[in-house]
């Protein structure tokens, strides 16, 4: 799966549409091999992506989990120190 598509279920507060669709665009980027497609495969990618949105959100809609929310500003902390030791740009 693309690195770019970061988890959108169980946070407070719920992942907006933004994210959902910045999601399923990588998603179908990854899928398709396009970054930006060509004139003739526009109209077929873009459609791709408004559906897979909006299965994604009807997935994150229907989740169930009896664990706390997750809050972003901590899971975004963890993932910049994962990044920090794992390119070496650690803080001494």
């Amino acid at each position: 799966m693309c690195r770019n598509i970061k988890t959108l279920f169980n946070f407070e507060p719920p992942a907006t549409e933004d994210e959902v669709r910045a999601a399923s665009l990588q998603f179908v980027r990854k899928l398709s091999g396009f970054n930006e497609p060509s004139k003739a495969n526009a109209e077929a990618f873009h459609r791709a992506v408004d559906e897979v949105a909006a299965v994604a959100r009807n997935l994150l809609d229907s989740l169930v989990t009896q664990a706390e929310p997750r809050n972003r500003e901590i899971e975004a902390e963890r993932a910049r120190l994962r990044n920090a030791k794992r390119f070496g740009l650690a803080e001494d």
